[in-house]
């Protein structure tokens, strides 16, 4: 399961496919000293749409993470294999990576409220899919292959339609703030999501996690269907894109892929969170570290999978003095580490309370990172490209951890879950420093001047 209308207050409310244009919320007074330190709350004060938005997400993302833990744990129940559960990554990846490309082009082109509750509807409807199987007793591997499969298509082509969304409902200075609740809202639920999906497999089985998530997702349903008309702007293309000078067209990803090429900033969030999601993400081993460091069982796995989220949230939560960074470039670089060196100090302990402390650790530091990079692509990206750069966004956010999976999980089934560990945490460490001596002038970037 992770970014144009009016932004209406309490009091003036817009319906579906009224307006297509959102007026910007009012800017906000400066911040009391209190939020200096918490989380901004100004973006669900001023936008009725986003507060919807917000509060839709973080309801659903809770199901979706219930889900994504049952699966693992059917899985792994199933054949008794790391490797299986790594798949489980390998059969999203090819879709999210398609359609997730594709699905940008498409949140530039189309209604983007009608893209983003097409695509929900979908979610739904493949979690009703689980759970009747699981009713059923119908315990096949490759039916959980084939939907994680179509999830992913779908979730590569609502991600881009509501992460570009964000930019047109809130003013430009709140974006860090909206970014902060985002991972509130997704650090929310991927920390009840596992505490709860442990519970419910280990005591009701497979289904009641796949039941509660379909009910779940009614709310992100709700909150898609309450937003206004969003078409794309009339205007001229970005310098350099094929099509610039005014003339409207169809959007194309090779344009968005082009126009990223020209951008090294916008290139370097991209590449640097690959380090992290890539070689340091030892989610496919959970199952079996439970069992064979910790002697535990569903819970322990819930719990180990609920810690970073843990961390992510008690990040987000205290958010408040993320708004005063201007470097972003440098925190992103100083966060991604953070993570790598967490997670291989994770593989060495043999506790589980001291690992849960690192994997919370890294979680937190996972939090910074998603702030900025998400701040910098929204910032440093004209609207005509925010689908696009989206779709980007979402293979790689989306697209990394799956990679991740497979790769922790082969490593782990071939050598042993603490080398794949430990082994990844200082590899992405290595890359995320090579990376910044490669490309400097990232680490000057400048919020007050934003430049892709």
């Amino acid at each position: 399961m992770t970014r144009a209308s009016a932004a209406d207050t309490p009091d003036e409310q817009v319906e579906p496919g009224e307006a297509d244009e959102p007026r910007a919320a009012a800017k906000p007074p400066p911040p009391a000293a209190g939020r200096r330190i918490f989380a901004d709350l100004t973006p669900l004060r001023t936008s009725a749409d986003y507060r919807r938005l917000w509060v839709g997400n973080t309801v659903s993302w809770t199901g979706q993470a219930m889900t994504a833990l049952a699966v693992s744990l059917q899985v792994y129940d199933i054949t008794g294999s790391s490797f299986a559960v790594g798949l489980v990554g390998l059969f999203t990846l090819v879709p999210l990576i398609v359609f997730g490309l594709y699905g940008g082009a498409v949140a530039d082109t189309l209604d983007r409220r009608k893209v983003g509750l097409y695509s929900a509807a979908g979610l739904w409807a493949l979690s009703f899919v689980l759970a009747a199987a699981a009713l059923a007793g119908f315990h096949r591997v490759w039916l959980l292959y084939g939907v994680v499969a179509l999830q992913a298509v779908c979730g590569a082509l609502n991600g881009p339609a509501r992460s570009s969304m964000i930019p047109r409902l809130l003013p430009p200075e709140q974006l860090p703030a909206a970014n902060a609740l985002n991972s509130i809202t997704m650090t929310t639920g991927t920390t009840l999501g596992p505490m709860l999906g442990g519970v419910l497999v280990g005591v009701w089985g497979y289904q009641s996690a796949y039941v509660v998530d379909a009910v779940a997702f009614t709310a992100a349903l709700y909150a898609m269907w309450r937003l206004p008309a969003m078409r794309p702007e009339a205007g001229a293309q970005p310098e350099g894109v094929a099509g610039a000078g005014g003339r409207r067209r169809r959007a194309s990803v090779m344009d968005g892929l082009r126009f990223l090429a020209t951008r090294p900033n916008l290139r370097m969030t991209f590449f640097t969170d690959l380090c992290a999601m890539v070689f340091a993400h030892p989610r496919a081993l959970f199952p079996a570290v439970a069992v064979v460091w910790y002697g535990g069982d569903a819970k322990t796995a819930g719990l180990l999978a609920a810690a970073p989220a843990v961390g992510a949230l008690l990040g987000g939560v205290f958010s408040g003095w993320q708004g005063r960074i201007r470097r972003h470039g440098l925190a992103i670089v100083l966060s991604v580490a953070a993570w790598g060196t967490a997670i291989a100090v994770f593989g060495l302990t043999r506790n589980l309370w001291l690992g849960v402390l690192f994997l919370a650790l890294a979680g937190c530091s996972d939090m910074i990172s998603m702030v900025f990079r998400n701040t910098m692509l929204q910032a440093a990206t004209p609207d005509a490209m925010r689908g696009r750069l989206q779709g980007v966004f979402i293979v790689v956010v989306a697209g990394g951890p799956r990679l991740g999976d497979f790769l922790a999980g082969t490593v782990g089934q071939a050598v042993s879950p603490g080398v794949a560990i430990v082994g990844g945490g200082v590899a992405c460490v290595v890359a995320v420093g090579l990376l910044a001596a490669r490309w400097r002038a990232f680490l000057r970037y400048d919020a007050r001047d934003p430049h892709a």
